[in-house]
């Protein structure tokens, strides 16, 4: 069985206590071929509000739309936001960010769900620094990475889209074959993310049809 090293280039994982209740949450869009899907995050602001607010920031800028899915193993953990992964078959995908880390702030534990930070190994980065912009998800409780990585954010709606990435066909690196991209990341008011309204229709129906 290959070994699953948490770390950058060889993934990162994280912790997940309580559900936060932040006014604003983040809506992912993943595009497989012709198959689009959305995840919703919901934020950790209270134990993780440096981390949460870079990710803010970087989603605003539009730093992540383009990035995809680098690495995956089948109902255990997906990394993305490695802006390398925006160009397929480049060799350094999963050593990129935007060129600066983060201090870390490690104060939840890992569970189904949880949204933490990448970083380097301990032996080169022994400060635990996360990764300026990539992240991943596990998508099964991994106590044993407890107190190692900063969970910023918890996935509130799509945690089964996930696990269904993850169980895509990966190459020799991890990375899936047929290429799972972030299309966009949208910081949205919570009422506006819910999954439905009294129509039946969801966030992205809704303004869909507003915009056409």
């Amino acid at each position: 069985m290959k070994k699953i090293v948490p770390l950058l280039a060889f993934a990162a994982l994280g912790a997940l206590a309580s559900p936060a209740q932040a006014d604003e949450v983040a809506v992912l869009q993943f595009k497989t071929g012709a198959q689009v899907q959305r995840v919703v995050l919901e934020f950790y602001e209270d134990s993780a509000p440096n981390t949460v607010a870079n990710f803010k920031k970087l989603a605003a800028s539009g730093f992540y739309n383009g990035t995809a899915i680098h690495r995956v193993f089948a109902h255990l953990m997906v990394q993305a936001g490695d802006p390398l992964s925006k160009k397929k078959g480049t060799g350094a995908i999963g050593t990129g960010g935007p060129g600066y880390t983060l201090s870390p702030e490690i104060r939840r534990k890992q569970a189904a769900g949880a949204v933490a930070a990448a970083r380097l190994p301990d032996k080169i980065n022994p400060a635990r620094r996360s990764n300026g912009s990539q992240f991943f998800v596990s998508l099964q409780p991994m106590p044993n990475l407890d107190g190692q990585y900063t969970v910023f954010a918890h996935v509130a709606e799509g945690l089964d889209v996930l696990d269904k990435i993850s169980q895509t066909s990966a190459d020799t690196n991890d990375s899936p074959v047929q290429q799972v991209v972030l299309t966009s990341v949208r910081i949205v008011e919570r009422e506006q993310a819910q999954t439905s309204d009294a129509s039946g229709k969801n966030w992205l129906q809704r303004n869909f049809e507003r915009l056409f």
